[in-house]
């Protein structure tokens, strides 16, 4: 099973250096960022560093280590954090994060590769987030008997390891000393395939996010735009969410709408703009004290702004949903907004929880989105999911030190 796995991966990159040599924007940071990596590697543990190496697949997976991250730096400032990435989309934009020591990008999953890897940074301590599972990876972490954890990990009936021919992809999940799992399925799951070192202790993503909500920010062009007015804000959004940006605009629905799209683009950003027939201006084209209270749509063309500028918001509509998957809902919710995501949320525990409790709402077209905005506009409704909302932070946030307790104590 071992050559199968390692010649599909094999397959995979080469299809992904192809599509370098076609262009492919992705494809080619993927390969560049992977070129000479050993050398890049090579003079890292001369000085017998402690090592923890955070391995993330993308942005969303990475704001979930960081909380663990700030605190691990906070206990120990001398601690070394190696942080690898396997997607270009999270590493281009956090390859410069102050507290870690080094960003890198994950060598591909050989045997070769991971035997050599772990050979030159020696980490005393491994941390997956979430569902990143590298087998040739975890064989050398059990073979080299390196303390390994799964942090927010979430586990599915359909994934291999509860399969009838499972049972090589579960050997491999003996390398982790502990899983932190985010509910109670997985917990049941892991418990069905005979391991029981696991424990319920949330998303730490709650954690960041409420840090977040609690610094300082304040503008006057955001704070003159959502004065006396109710805010829409669109977060990472996708074409589909675009087109009912647009729909929504020239609705009788008397509600502002600031949008951040997920792709930053500069011609992107003007032909969105081009689109809306309502006033509407880049954030690139206003300025800090400028008065915008005469705006209908503010589009929000730079990164690092879209988690703070949630407060400003009445109602968030997450974008991603008729992708690959939804965004970061808790940077919304932290701020007690009710959220709206399109049907593709299936690997997401938090909207899962936010749908159950009548704080997150499915929509699955125009129809269905106008609906529901109007639902909430009813003050009683409104409120509610506020209450929802609140309630759902107050009772899931503090993974983190949860965590911690369990490494430190170890």
């Amino acid at each position: 099973m071992r050559i199968l796995y390692s010649f599909a991966i094999l397959i995979y990159s080469f299809f992904i250096n192809a599509a370098a040599l076609a262009g492919n924007k992705k494809a080619v940071l993927w390969v560049l960022g992977r070129k000479n990596w050993k050398e890049n590697l090579v003079s890292l543990n001369q000085d017998k560093k402690k090592i923890t190496w955070f391995h993330v697949a993308s942005l969303g997976e990475f704001e979930q280590a960081r909380p663990l991250i700030e605190e691990i730096k906070r206990e120990d400032p001398k601690e070394f954090i190696l942080v690898s990435f396997f997607s270009p989309s999270g590493y281009e934009i956090r390859k410069d994060y102050k507290l870690a020591d080094k960003v890198i990008y994950l060598p591909v999953d050989t045997p070769k590769n991971a035997k050599t890897f772990l050979n030159i940074v020696q980490p005393h301590r491994i941390i997956f987030v979430k569902y990143e599972f590298w087998f040739n990876y975890l064989s050398q972490i059990r073979l080299q008997n390196i303390e390994c954890y799964l942090i927010c990990g979430i586990f599915r009936k359909n994934q291999h390891f509860f399969k009838p021919y499972g049972g090589w992809f579960k050997k491999h999940l003996a390398a982790f000393n502990h899983f932190f799992v985010q509910n109670d399925e997985s917990l049941k799951l892991l418990k069905s395939i005979g391991f029981k070192n696991a424990s319920k202790t949330g998303d730490t993503r709650l954690d960041r996010v409420l840090s977040i909500s609690k610094e300082s920010f304040s503008e006057k062009r955001f704070e003159s735009f959502s004065k006396d007015s109710s805010v829409l804000i669109i977060g990472s959004s996708w074409e589909r969410e675009n087109e009912l940006a647009i729909k929504f605009s020239n609705s009788d629905i008397a509600t502002k709408i600031i949008i951040a799209p997920h792709e930053i683009d500069a011609p992107k950003f003007k032909s969105l703009q081009g689109r809306f027939t309502s006033s509407c201006k880049l954030l690139s084209e206003t300025t800090p004290d400028e008065d915008l209270h005469l705006l209908k749509v503010l589009i929000i063309d730079r990164i690092g702004l879209l988690s703070k500028l949630y407060r400003y918001g009445n109602i968030a509509f997450i974008g991603g949903g008729f992708g690959l998957g939804i965004h970061n809902t808790l940077e919304a919710v932290i701020y007690g907004c009710p959220v709206l995501f399109g049907p593709n949320y299936k690997k997401f525990q938090e909207a899962y929880d936010l749908l159950e409790i009548g704080a997150g709402y499915c929509v699955r077209n125009q129809e269905e989105f106008y609906a529901t905005i109007r639902f909430l506009n009813d003050e009683s409704n409104y409120q509610n999911a506020i209450t929802k909302a609140k309630s759902y932070v107050n009772d899931n946030a503090g993974a983190t030190p949860k965590i911690l307790d369990y490494l430190y104590e170890k």
